[in-house]
C-alpha cells in the first residue's frame, strides 16, 4: 500500500488524477519530495520503454 508523508502531500495533490493514480499503483512510500521525484521518474522510464 503506498504511503505519502503529509509534508508532501499537498506537492501530490498538485498532480493529475491520472498520474496519482499511477503513483499509488506502484506500492511506494513517498516520504520525501526526492522520493516523489525518483518515482515520477520512474514513470518516465517506463512510458519509454513502452514507447521503443
Amino acid at each position: 500500500m503506498s504511503y505519502v508523508a503529509p509534508e508532501i502531500k499537498d506537492k501530490f495533490d498538485s498532480l493529475s488524477e491520472g498520474l496519482k493514480a499511477m503513483i499509488l499503483e506502484k506500492d511506494v512510500q513517498l516520504n520525501t519530495v526526492f522520493d516523489l521525484i525518483n518515482v515520477l521518474e520512474l514513470i518516465v522510464e517506463e512510458d519509454e520503454e513502452v514507447d521503443n
